[in-house]
């Protein structure tokens, strides 16, 4: 066999890709458990890895000459664009380099700390002195591979630096570790212990040889820049009332070497570009006195992005590409009218209770506590409405209406929007100005049986009262809440996670008795610092802090209003909501919300849309369960008419999907996909879009979407998921980072349905023996999901290099090897392999197809899961401490498996497409 052959292979295409897939994934657990340098030292910048990278690069390359991809424009130009990319990588890898610059408020600085740590060696012999470094990292996982030694010839005579021992600092966050090396010279040996920090200078350590000093230096080194930077001014602008920033910027003076100089702002997404120097705002000094500046010098950015273009374009032609397997596939399944079957496990979601309607709680019986309740829910309710309208201010600085934070509030005690037939509004209200009585109440949801025994209340309660965690003063789950949150996030169970909710649910409902959450009043200006940022204050905060005739008013405003809810007088409650409405109006000004604003999120709060189509998604998902067990196993039946009817009624709900994320995205004033709930809502978005636009002709697919859809929706609106509007961070305020979410989210719903398609084809095979009209809907089945494979690798394999873009432009790098990143590129390189897998004789068949298909998800749900809650990084929310895996995912993969295993006899059946 020629060397040719097997290099220029698919069976070795695949065989890399796998390597590369693989050796990525663990080192994001590498670094997660032993540090960015293991990973780094381990696996990225390892000679196998980036060998592997080139033997990549030269397969492609030798494949395209091979077949000669040239004939095939679209074939050809995306093909080849991974080729430019690898070798722009190559380049940035091998001759660019970053580092950090830190300009203190009207000070000039031209050097910069490199971002990689470098072992530094400066000898003084006399009058003359030798300089010679060394980059270095270590890694903590095989210590044994962090030997080195380094020989500088001078004068003669030769110095001798060996490894001896290297000791990480802790979680490796400010500090490197300590090295530890041996010295010699003229046969005199010493050992000296250096200390590195990460973006700095190490501290630098002598020895003495005679007349020989040696200083010797492991961190940052400085590198000098050909001009200078003075930052005139440093500006930080804050969410109003909140410590969060909104935006920070820097205005700096260039002075070059030739005196010429000029003024330039640099702020979040708004890049210094001077010589091959690229400057981006990254950070400031904690007291404000200064920035900290990112900068790159990046030779392979232009043949990189060139790279990306090619990429892009070949993707996009591929979809017009008569020759494409695309084109192929989407005629083999044109015309056809399918049947489904759905999953099994949908039923699990079927007979989980999703209704909006309470059930009787139990309360206190009094008569009087009975009555005051019932007066409330019957007179307070056009009360509260115009309560509701107030503005409050969140503590992340968001303006919003009342009756937003009221929902919120009465969400997270009891887990309903409404309760006790009363709306959130009326709660509230209620619980302002009678907490004795809403103390004795049963509102506040409680799950475990362990801690209603620990209570002493009934196992059968599905909610307590606040007053019923106190005894005699005492709080009852002081310890208990103590020894929760001081689990570690892997080891709690549902009992710590219960009572560490209870707490936080307690908490909250305190907060509520005393007013301390409605931030409903601004402070008039006095020309003090503490103005500036327009903070708004709940009433006690308002009262203590207020001066003259200002607090006088609001102190004047809170009692009345209090006193008149307690005595009945609606009349007066709504006069003083008046008085406060109109104090907004006059003293928060410059941060108060239109009315129109107020009135368009109220409205869009009492339509909770997203909600109500997580009911139609789920039964639509039913009813078209039910149609497709009477078309598979009676294939004479022809739904012609309903598959027309469940595509009317699918469009109807995207349309509805579609402007509800849209109504969502005026009132937030960025794009509906920053937060795990948006992006949950926009992940089956697309995958209704899907099946809408590409496979409306397919009641199988349909059939899928409408399942996946329901998944992540109903996911979405589990308690632990938060559905509130956010503010957003100032890196995320960028057109790039929209398009980059936008398109490489909406793969995800392309590839859910092709899990769900992928599966119900293993249900098929099951089923297939002795029903040979199934080998041809098994057919049909697959094509479909191939091109909804297509669809979802160009998706994300445009997204993914987007974030590249976008992270170019934003910090300076568009690839850093965060875990987020990593796995998004393990999940193209998954999906390239399940796409490719026909190539193989042996593997292309329907069954194998099927199984990669589903079990290639896992990248997916790992991408957008898994590293958010069990990887460190900069897109992760666990900070290294993973919590429990939950039921539902041992559940799924014992499905999962025993469906392949059950599908595995009846797999003979070819591929003919």
């Amino acid at each position: 066999m020629k060397l040719n052959d097997v290099l220029f292979s698919f069976k070795t295409t695949l065989i890399l890709l796998v390597i590369l897939a693989i050796g990525a994934g663990y080192a994001t657990f590498i670094e997660n458990d032993f540090g960015t340098s293991s990973a780094r030292v381990l696996v990225y910048n390892n000679l196998w890895y980036e060998a592997v990278l080139v033997l990549t690069t030269i397969n492609l390359t030798g494949i395209i000459f091979k077949y000669k991809m040239w004939k095939n424009k679209a074939r050809f130009i995306f093909h080849a664009s991974f080729v430019v990319i690898l070798i722009g990588a190559g380049i940035t890898r091998y001759f660019g380099y970053e580092g950090i610059m830190q300009i203190p408020e009207g000070q000039t600085v031209n050097k910069m700390h490199s971002l990689e740590p470098y072992l530094q060696v400066t000898i003084k012999d006399g009058d003359k002195v030798y300089y010679q470094d060394f980059q270095e990292e270590f890694t903590s996982l095989f210590p044994e591979l962090n030997k080195f030694s380094h020989k500088i010839s001078f004068e003669n005579k030769l110095l001798e630096i060996n490894y001896k021992d290297f000791m990480f600092a802790k979680k490796e966050q400010a500090s490197m570790g300590l090295l530890s090396v041996q010295v010699t010279l003229d046969g005199k040996t010493q050992d000296i212990r250096l200390p590195g920090l990460r973006g700095q200078q190490g501290v630098p350590r002598d020895l003495t040889f005679d007349n020989i000093v040696v200083t010797l230096e492991y961190g940052s080194k400085i590198i000098d820049l050909p001009f200078a930077i003075k930052l005139n001014d440093f500006q930080l602008d804050r969410y109003p009332g909140s410590m969060s920033p909104s935006s920070y910027a820097s205005e700096v003076t260039v002075i070059k070497e030739d005196g010429k100089s000029y003024d330039y702002r640099i702020f979040m997404n708004r890049t210094l570009n001077e010589g091959n120097f690229l400057f981006f705002q990254s950070s400031y000094f904690p007291d404000e006195t200064g920035t900290v500046l990112s900068v790159n010098n990046d030779p392979g950015k232009w043949p990189t992005y060139l790279g990306y273009f090619l990429l892009t374009l070949g993707l996009v032609l591929n979809f017009f590409d008569k020759k494409s397997r695309f084109w192929k596939l989407t005629k083999f399944v044109s015309g056809k009218n399918l049947a489904s079957i759905a999953i099994i496990f949908a039923c699990t979601f079927a007979s989980t209770s999703l209704q909006a309607n309470e059930t009787k709680q139990e309360i206190d019986t009094t008569a009087q506590t009975v009555d005051y309740l019932n007066k409330l829910k019957d007179e307070s309710l056009q009360t509260s409405e115009k309560f509701g309208r107030l503005v409050v201010q969140s503590n992340a600085g968001r303006m919003k209406p009342l009756s937003t934070l009221n929902r919120e509030i009465i969400q997270k005690l009891s887990g309903k929007a409404t309760f006790l037939g009363m709306t959130p509004d009326q709660l509230v209200l209620g619980m302002l100005s009678k907490p004795d009585v809403w103390k004795d109440v049963k509102m506040i949801k409680i799950q475990t049986p362990k801690l209603k025994k620990f209570l002493g209340i009934n196992e059968n309660e599905k909610y307590v009262a606040f007053s019923e965690v106190f005894r005699n003063g005492e709080y009852l789950l002081a310890a208990e809440a103590e020894k929760a949150l001081l689990t570690k996030p892997i080891d709690r169970g549902t009992y710590e996670r219960d009572i560490i909710k209870l707490d936080e649910r307690l908490n909250i409902m305190y907060s509520v008795f005393n007013g301390s959450l409605l931030n409903i009043y601004p402070k008039v200006k006095d020309g003090t610092s503490e103005d500036d940022n327009y903070k708004w204050y709940s009433p006690l905060e308002a009262m203590q802090i207020f001066t003259g005739q200002n607090q006088a008013a609001v102190e004047s405003i809170t009692r009345g209003f209090i006193n008149a809810i307690v005595e009945n007088k609606w009349e007066d409650v709504n006069n003083f909501i008046n008085m406060i409405s109109l104090y907004q109006e006059k003293v928060g000004v410059d941060v108060i919300l239109p009315k129109s604003k107020i009135d368009a999120e109220i409205w869009f709060n009492k339509l909770d849309i997203f909600f109500k189509l997580t009911l139609a998604y789920v039964l639509l998902g039913l009813v078209m369960l039910a149609v497709a067990f009477i078309v598979i196993f009676k294939p004479t039946f022809e739904p012609k008419k309903t598959t027309t009817i469940f595509f009317v009624i699918l469009a109807t709900l995207f349309s509805l999907h579609t402007f509800g994320m849209g109504y969502r995205w005026v009132l937030s004033g960025h794009a509906p996909w920053s937060n795990i709930y948006e992006t949950l809502v926009y992940i089956s978005w697309s995958a209704i879009f899907a099946g809408v636009i590409f496979f409306r002709k397919s009641l199988l697919a349909l059939s899928a979407a409408v399942i996946i859809a329901g998944i992540f929706m109903f996911t979405a609106h589990l308690t632990d998921v938060d559905p509130q509007i956010t503010t957003l961070v100032p890196v995320l305020k960028s057109y790039w980072l929209t398009i980059h979410v936008s398109i490489l989210t909406a793969s995800y719903g392309f590839f859910g349905l092709s899990a769900i398609l992928g599966f119900l084809t293993l249900i098929m095979f099951i089923f297939r023996k002795n029903r040979p009209h199934l080998d041809d809907i098994i057919k049909h089945v697959t094509a479909i999901n191939e091109i909804s494979l297509i669809i979802g690798l160009a998706a994300l394999t445009i997204g993914n290099f987007l974030g590249g873009v976008w992270a170019n432009e934003s910090w300076g790098r568009y690839w850093g090897w965060d875990p987020k990143e990593t796995w998004a590129y393990v999940s193209i390189v998954v999906y390239v392999l399940v796409i490719h897998l026909r190539f193989v004789k042996a593997l292309n068949t329907p069954f194998v197809f099927a199984t990669a298909s589903l079990l290639a998800f896992a990248s997916i749900l790992m991408t957008y899961l898994g590293v958010n809650f069990y990887l460190s990084g900069m897109h992760s929310y666990a900070t290294g401490d993973p919590v429990p895996i939950p039921t539902w995912a041992y559940v799924t993969v014992t499905i999962v498996i025993l469906t392949i295993l059950l599908a595995i006899k009846n797999r003979d059946l070819k591929e003919s497409i």
